[in-house]
């Protein structure tokens, strides 16, 4: 098995205008290629942790997506090892139902623990589709218990902090700092958790971490004071995320009824990296919705380009040396936006 893998290929992004100041803490931000118009709403806080909701306007259509970890869950969906760190290859087994695949998906199991590298919709009957991946558990490379070595067996988490998706996601895509930022995690959580969060079975898996027992005590603290923030709003399709008082991520999706789907996952793993980067006794300011409106608006002024990740799926991506924006559109129906993802480096 490879130790080191960097990856290359740059992937370039859809350009965004600024965004339309705030009033108080509401406002919208309009992107100049999208009819839909951005309200922020909020803040929502507990302790470190701040999110801020984004309302929008549907842009996805078409019967709704299943996520990888339903269709694991219903036996719709099959991820395969291929034996190489770097890719994995997904299956829709269904006959009628398409699978929506988010960066940061973790699957676990196969001869390592695994993170989905970029946007995947997998369509009905696909047969065996390539999935970029990285591997977010070195060392291992055989059986891990009971588990299957040809396939993957659930996707109950998502990468856990902006730093692991940068490695993953950023021009310099790089396997090595992958393992680094895993490392990090672990040491941080550990620390606020009071205790080694490291799995016997597997010291360096992420995915066996991020299911210590005290370490889910303590994230679900954040997560019963803030998940509820979305009931009963129909038009969330996003939400902003700062940590310590300072706004470092964001996500959109293309539709209210997919972010919702993701939103217990999308949660988690915010108040994960909140309880990693929590510093005893430490001060700060809840940022504004204007904040969040500044960030939204610096994060898409980096160098463009675009691929095809698929025939389904196109990714747009801009980055500089603060930022890493990443997009991706349906080719299938009329270049819709699937997801927006805005990190702060």
């Amino acid at each position: 098995m490879a130790r080191h893998v960097l990856l290359s290929a740059s992937f370039c992004w859809l350009a965004l205008s600024a965004l339309a100041s705030a009033e108080g803490d509401k406002g919208d931000a309009k992107p100049k290629d999208d009819p839909a118009a951005y309200t922020i709403s909020g803040p929502f806080t507990h302790n470190n942790l701040t999110i801020f909701l984004l309302h929008g306007k549907d842009t996805l259509s078409g019967k709704p997506l299943l996520t990888l970890q339903e269709a694991l869950e219903q036996k719709k969906a099959v991820v395969h090892e291929t034996a190489q760190v770097n890719e994995l290859s997904v299956e829709n087994v269904s006959s009628d139902v398409e699978i929506y695949i988010q960066p940061g998906d973790i699957v676990k199991g196969g001869r390592q623990d695994r993170l989905i590298a970029f946007d995947m919709i997998v369509p009905p009957k696909s047969g065996k589709m390539p999935v970029a991946s990285f591997c977010v558990e070195a060392g291992r490379w055989a059986k891990r218990g009971g588990e299957a070595e040809g396939q993957f067996g659930s996707s109950g988490n998502v990468g856990n902090s902006k730093d692991l998706k940068v490695a993953a996601q950023s021009g310099m895509r790089s396997q090595s700092q992958v393992w680094a930022k895993v490392r990090e995690s672990q040491q941080k959580l550990a620390r606020n958790v009071g205790k080694g969060v490291e799995n016997k079975e597997s010291p360096t898996s992420l995915q066996l971490t991020l299911e210590d027992k005290k370490l889910l005590e303590e994230v679900d603290r954040y997560v019963k004071e803030l998940s509820k923030a979305v009931q009963g709003k129909k038009d969330v399709i996003g939400y902003a995320v700062a940590i310590n008082g300072k706004v470092e991520a964001a996500d959109v999706f293309g539709s209210n009824a997919l972010f919702l789907k993701l939103w217990p996952k999308l949660i988690n793993g915010s108040a994960t990296e909140a309880l990693a980067e929590k510093q005893k006794d430490k001060k700060f300011d809840v940022p504004t919705a204007d904040a969040v409106k500044a960030f939204l608006a610096g994060a898409v002024k980096g160098k463009k380009s675009e691929t095809e990740v698929s025939k389904r799926v196109k990714q747009v991506c801009q980055e500089d040396e603060k930022n890493l924006y990443l997009e991706a559109r349906d080719s299938a129906n009329k270049d819709a936006l699937i997801h927006r993802s805005f990190l702060k480096k």
